[in-house]
C-alpha cells in the first residue's frame, strides 16, 4: 500500500500551530505566576504571590522566600513598635517630664519642688491649667518608703506611679478630705502591711519612680508659705528634710513626650528601673526584637533603628487619631462635639481588658490622673471636657475664627476655665506673643476683666482675628498650628452630672 505524502505546506502549518500553542501556554503560565492575589483571597498553599500592605509576599512550595521572610519580619516589628508606642505613652510622658524638669529647674531631690506659676513655666507642662500654681516633685522608692505629713487646707494633691495612675489623692479629694494626714508610700516590691497603723494612710505604688505634688486652691496670700512650712517629707522613720521651692525662674521649657529615638531610649531607661507588671509581660516580648530588653543595653542596629523611627512616628499618628476621634468614648451630650477626656478607670484595667485606647485618648493629650479627675462627684474634683470640632463637625483651623457662648449658669462650686492648646505640642498655644500672658491662651470665670453679656453668658472667641470689642475674651491662633480646648469645671455640681446643663459647641464666625 502506498503511503500518502503530506504536503510540505501542511506540515509547516501544523508545526507553526504547535509552536504557537506552546508559546501561548508558556506566556499564560508566566503571567499567572507573575501576578499576585489580594491578601483576603490568598490560599496560602503551594506557589503563590500575595499582595499585602507591606509588599508582595511570595510562597514557593509553601515556604516564604528569603526576601519575603525579611519583609514580614520588618512588617511585624513595625506593627509592634507602633502599638508599643501607645502602650508606653503614659510611661514615657512622665520620664520626659522628669528629665526636662530636672534639666531646666535643677536636679530633683527629696522635699524639693519645682513651682510653676508664670505663663512660661506652665506652658512647659502638657495641658497644664493656668489658674492654680503647681508644686511638683519626683521620688524613687527603691530604697524604702516615703512619708508625707500633709497639712490641712484647700489643695488638690496627688501621688502617681509612672503609669500615671493615682497612688493616692492628697487634700480635698484624698482620704484626709482636706483635713491633713500622714501618708506612707510603699514601693512595688515592699509589703504595705508592715507599715499599717491607726491614723496613717498606707498606700503602695506599682513603680519605684513616682511623681507627687499639689495645686493650691486657697487664694489667701499667706496660705502658700504656711502650707509649705507645715509640710513634712522624709524617709520612713527619718528626719524631715528642709523643703525647698524652685520658683520664679520663668523659663521656657517642654515636657511634651520625646519623639524619634529619644522616645525609645527613655522607655528602655525606665523599664530597667522598674519591676515588670503581669499585664505588661506580653508587651515586653513584643519590644524585645526591637532591641529594648530589660537588663541589656540599648544598642539597636541599623535595621532596628529604622523601624523604631518609623514606629514612633506611626504610633504617634495612631495616638493622635485616637485623641482627635475618640471612638472608644462617646460625646458627653449626644448632639454636641464635647467629650469627657477621662474615659478610663483609676487602675486603667478592668476584669476583661487593659484600657489601652481609652487611656491613650487622655495621655497623648494630657498628663496625670487622680481620683478627683477620673471620678469627680458633686462639689469635689474636676471635669475635663475637650473639643476639636465645631458645631458642623469640622476640625478647627488656625486661619478661621470661632465663638463659644458659655452659659451663665455653669454648675461649679468654684470656677470654670477654658484653655487653648496646640495640637502639635499639646501644651498651651504659642501664638507668637513676645510677652505671653495667661489671658492670651486661657480664660476663666475668675478674671475681673472678662466681658459678660447682659444675660450673664460669656462669648469666647478663638481664631485669627478678634471681633471688635471682645479683645478681652479672645485667644489668637496662627499659621497652620491646629488647636483644641479643654473646658474645666472645678467642683462640678449636680446639673453637670444629670446633664441638665449643656455646653454649646463652637460656631464658626466671619
Amino acid at each position: 500500500m502506498k503511503t500518502k505524502k503530506i504536503p510540505l505546506l501542511l506540515i509547516l502549518a501544523i508545526l507553526c500551530m504547535a509552536f504557537s500553542g506552546n508559546s501561548y501556554a508558556q506566556r499564560k503560565s508566566r503571567t499567572v505566576q507573575s501576578s499576585s492575589v489580594p491578601l483576603e483571597n490568598a490560599t496560602l498553599v503551594g506557589d503563590e504571590k500575595i499582595t499585602t500592605p507591606y509588599g508582595v509576599m511570595e510562597l514557593q512550595h509553601n515556604y516564604l522566600t528569603d526576601e519575603s521572610s525579611q519583609r514580614l519580619f520588618d512588617a511585624m516589628d513595625l506593627q509592634r513598635a507602633s502599638q508599643a508606642y501607645m502602650w508606653s505613652t503614659p510611661l514615657v510622658s512622665f520620664v520626659t517630664w522628669r528629665e526636662e524638669q530636672n534639666k531646666h529647674y535643677g536636679p530633683n531631690a527629696r522635699g524639693t519642688f519645682a513651682v510653676f506659676v508664670s505663663f512660661r513655666e506652665k506652658q512647659g507642662i502638657v495641658t497644664a491649667n493656668l489658674t492654680t500654681p503647681y508644686f511638683i516633685s519626683f521620688e524613687n522608692l527603691s530604697k524604702g518608703p516615703l512619708q508625707i505629713e500633709y497639712p490641712a487646707g484647700m489643695t488638690a494633691g496627688a501621688a502617681l506611679d509612672f503609669w500615671q495612675r493615682p497612688i493616692a489623692d492628697l487634700g480635698l479629694t484624698g482620704p484626709d478630705r482636706g483635713e491633713g494626714g500622714t501618708y506612707i508610700i510603699v514601693g512595688p516590691e515592699d509589703d504595705p502591711k508592715k507599715y499599717e497603723k491607726r491614723g496613717v494612710f498606707v498606700v503602695q505604688s506599682a513603680t519605684n519612680n513616682i511623681m507627687w505634688g499639689f495645686r493650691i486652691l486657697d487664694t489667701a496670700p499667706e496660705f502658700k508659705s504656711n502650707f509649705v512650712k507645715a509640710l513634712k517629707v522624709s524617709a520612713l522613720g527619718g528626719q524631715p528634710v528642709q523643703n525647698k521651692l524652685i520658683e520664679g525662674l520663668d523659663k521656657t521649657w517642654s515636657a511634651t513626650a520625646y519623639r524619634g529615638m529619644d522616645y525609645w531610649k527613655a522607655l528602655h531607661d525606665v523599664i530597667n528601673q522598674e519591676p515588670v507588671r503581669e499585664q505588661d509581660k506580653a508587651w515586653m516580648a513584643m519590644i524585645e526584637p526591637l532591641g529594648i530588653v530589660k537588663g541589656k543595653p540599648f544598642a539597636p542596629d541599623a535595621r532596628q533603628t529604622k523601624i523604631l523611627m518609623e514606629g514612633a512616628a506611626l504610633g504617634e499618628l495612631m495616638a493622635r487619631n485616637l485623641a482627635t476621634n475618640p471612638r472608644v468614648i462617646e460625646t458627653y451630650w449626644p448632639d454636641k462635639q464635647w467629650h469627657n477626656m477621662m474615659g478610663f478607670s483609676i487602675p486603667q484595667i478592668t476584669y476583661t481588658k487593659v484600657e489601652l485606647d481609652e487611656r491613650t485618648v487622655w495621655f497623648y493629650d494630657a498628663v496625670t490622673s487622680s481620683e478627683g479627675m477620673v471620678n469627680p462627684y458633686i462639689g469635689k474634683g474636676q471635669v475635663y471636657l475637650a473639643v476639636k470640632r465645631d458645631s458642623k463637625g469640622n476640625l478647627f483651623r488656625a486661619d478661621k475664627t470661632y465663638r463659644l457662648r458659655v452659659p451663665a449658669d455653669v454648675p461649679t462650686a468654684q470656677f470654670w476655665a477654658v484653655d487653648l492648646y496646640s495640637q502639635d505640642t499639646r501644651r498651651h498655644y504659642d501664638n507668637g506673643d513676645p510677652n505671653p500672658k495667661v489671658s492670651s491662651v486661657a480664660i476663666n470665670s475668675r478674671m475681673p476683666d472678662i466681658k459678660r453679656n447682659a444675660d450673664g453668658t460669656v462669648d469666647i472667641y478663638i481664631g485669627a482675628k478678634a471681633p471688635e470689642g471682645y479683645e478681652s475674651n479672645f485667644m489668637k491662633t496662627v499659621g497652620t498650628d491646629g488647636w483644641f480646648v479643654i473646658f474645666r469645671l472645678y467642683a462640678p455640681l449636680q446639673p453637670y452630672f444629670d446633664k441638665t446643663f449643656v455646653l454649646p459647641d463652637f460656631e464658626e464666625v466671619n
